[in-house]
């Protein structure tokens, strides 16, 4: 690929100069960082707002859930006269594009999560956190009902009533099973950090069982055939982290069954990864052939039972069964059953998540929000409005429209229908009067004049840019950034409205729509390659995009901690870690042989001493995700925790911090 020779020589430089790739690769996370914590602390300067004067009851805000959207208005939030309630069954926020590279060992679990009350202590917002789960929402009353996400007895007391004078739903959404029959009850889903470590263990556990000598080569190859459904960024990291995992770790743990590993990747759509450049796509399929991961497109599953998946072909309608050993389902998301119930309140019904105004209002109601995967931007129409967009622009009431007069309302109509602008930009035209002139034909610009009709006519095409927004935890973030500044200046806004025109009332609206800016996307690949996607049609693919991808991501992380763990992740106790939960680490444990310094053996095998003795042990990260950074750490160990191969069965169990 003659395009990416340039990344090739700096790739190649970097290799055959190691201590400057480690300058570079620190130097670089450690700008992103110091970008970020400048970005929130020019936000956090920018809407910052006096607190409110004695005797003054505070506006009460209660926020069901802490993903993206949620952690990322609780962070934003700088109004203290607001009395902030936050309601989730988790009490940590968990940075989701990190899910897949946690299946593996690549990152561990606890490198990715942040409890919800380091990251709102801080603030000088009244913020208070119930690990809970709402079950029901009461719109007319304005009342959320939860119960407690507690395992213990509480006397009768888990359930309790909260009152708000402003809801923001953040709950996200749930695996979409499409129905299919066995989904539920035979398949892992990547939704959280504990179906991370379940499919982790899986892994592990499928390798153990097929390495026992009483089974046949079927059952054998059955046991060790993994099947993804889904070729979305999801399912397609996953893929590359298993096959990575597979090759360069469990191979050598597992020798004698290298010959009955498969890994089969179904979509049934024409191409995986449909979302970004075809470049990208034909790439990504090309590799995965190479890398002997079996790419089924076309197919579409129809039943799964406990140990054979049944697909059909989209184009013939053939169907087909393979036996499994595991299965990691992720075909998109599909709303909590809460939502579903609330749309119904809202007259939201057949809908696949709740839809919100431009200011991400709910429909149907004034004081409830949704943001993030539970909801969608229903952007209003041109057509809708058409009347009164004329209206708003023949100030003479002459019944007819020039140039002049409508370039005096253009800003507020691209900024109220986002759509206009894109349409403007499809077309390469560079005004609103080359619009105007083509309806009207071959008229000088200056002399265009329409009536309604012929107005009509000019934007009939417009409303076909209209697109809905990914479900995506980039448009999530955004979004609770942007209804927190909304928050923030809620009160300004209400005497000075700084948003567009309102073309079917009076005045203008409180604030700007929420407009997405779209700043790229990643998709890792395995082998040290990942393909990036970045405004202006710049696509990268390679080891240089690995780098941006780890290096952006590691900005991204909620906390100077997750930052640095993300970098050089802590040891943990080979002889002491709960084998029962992780499998082991992608990272090899290289014994130091040295001067007798772990003690002696006594003829167990296990290491004894007078005192608790120690093994110098080298970590040394096995991709560019981590680096190429060797961590020494110094823990204990025993023979049987090296499992005699000289990679530690080391595990750990994940619990969210203490809060």
């Amino acid at each position: 690929m003659r395009g990416y020779t340039f990344y090739e020589r700096v790739s190649r430089a970097f290799h055959d100069y190691s201590s400057l790739s480690k300058l570079i690769v620190i130097s670089t996370v450690g700008g992103g960082s110091l970008i970020a914590y400048s970005e929130a602390n020019a936000s956090s300067d920018a809407y910052s707002v006096a607190p409110p004067e004695m005797g003054i009851k505070k506006k009460k805000v209660v926020v069901l859930g802490t993903g993206w959207a949620g952690t990322s208005f609780l962070k934003n939030l700088n109004n203290p006269s607001y009395d902030v309630q936050v309601i989730s069954p988790r009490n940590y926020f968990a940075f989701t594009p990190l899910l897949p590279s946690v299946t593996c060992g690549t990152v561990e679990a606890r490198s990715i999560v942040e409890p919800v009350r380091n990251i709102v202590r801080k603030k000088n917002v009244d913020i208070c956190f119930w690990e809970a789960e709402c079950f029901k929402i009461d719109a007319e009353n304005k009342k959320v009902y939860c119960r407690s996400s507690q395992n213990t007895n509480l006397n009768g007391k888990e359930e309790f009533c909260m009152d708000y004078d402003y809801l923001v739903i953040a709950m996200g959404a749930r695996a979409n099973t499409f129905n299919t029959p066995g989904v539920e009850e035979n398949c892992n889903f990547l939704k959280e950090v504990e179906d991370a470590q379940r499919i982790r263990r899986n892994v592990i556990e499928s390798f153990e069982k097929a390495s026992l000598p009483n089974l046949s080569d079927e059952e054998r190859k059955r046991i060790l055939h993994f099947v993804i459904v889904g070729g979305g960024p999801t399912g397609v990291e996953f893929a590359a982290e298993l096959h990575d995992f597979v090759d360069e770790d469990l191979f050598k743990l597992y020798p004698k069954v290298k010959d009955s590993v498969k890994i089969t990747l179904l979509e049934a759509a024409d191409h995986i990864l449909n979302m970004f450049d075809k470049r990208i796509t034909a790439f990504a399929e090309e590799k995965f052939s190479r890398d002997g991961i079996d790419v089924k497109l076309g197919s579409m599953v129809v039943k799964v039972t406990d140990k054979e998946i049944f697909t059909k072909v989209r184009g013939n309608g053939e169907t087909s069964s393979m036996p499994y050993g595991m299965v990691v389902w992720s075909t998109g998301i599909a709303p909590h059953a809460i939502i579903k119930d609330f749309m119904k309140q809202v007259g939201q019904t057949n809908r696949r998540a709740l839809a919100t105004d431009e200011w991400l209002r709910v429909e149907g109601s004034d004081s409830i929000y949704a943001l993030g995967d539970c909801a969608t931007v229903n952007q209003r129409r041109v057509m809708e409005d058409i009347a009164a967009i004329f209206s708003k622009a023949d100030k003479d009431n002459s019944g007819t429209l020039t140039v002049k007069e409508f370039q005096e309302v253009i800003k507020d109509i691209c900024e109220r229908y986002p759509q206009v602008e894109l349409y403007l930009k499809n077309k390469k035209m560079g005004d609103f009067g080359d619009l105007l002139k083509e309806a009207k034909g071959d008229v000088a610009q200056d002399a265009v004049e329409l009536n309604i009709e012929e107005f009509k006519k000019a934007l009939s095409e417009v409303d076909s840019q209209m697109k809905n927004l990914p479900a995506t935890a980039q448009v999530a973030a955004q979004q609770g950034k942007y209804l927190a500044k909304c928050f923030n200046r809620m009160e300004e806004a209400e005497k000075n409205p700084e948003g567009p025109l309102r073309f079917r009332g009076t005045g203008r609206h409180r604030f700007q729509p929420f407009r997405y800016q779209h700043l790229g996307q990643f998709a890792p690949l395995g082998g040290e390659q990942t393909a990036a996607q970045l405004p202006w049609d710049w696509v990268s693919i390679g080891r240089s995009s690995q780098w941006l991808w780890y290096s952006v991501y590691t900005s991204k992380l909620v906390s100077w901690r997750t930052r640095a763990l993300s970098i050089s992740p802590k040891p943990v106790n080979p002889s002491t870690a709960d084998q029962q939960q992780i499998g082991s680490p992608r990272w090899l444990w290289l014994v130091e042989k040295d001067r007798g310094n772990c003690g002696e053996q006594n003829p167990s095998g296990s290491v004894t001493g007078n005192r608790r003795n120690h093994c110098e042990l080298k970590r040394r990260f096995r991709s560019f995700s981590r680096l190429r950074l060797a961590a020494f750490r110094t823990v204990s160990c025993d023979k049987d925790g090296m499992n005699m191969t000289g990679v530690a069965r080391a595990s750990y169990r994940y619990q969210p911090s203490p809060v």
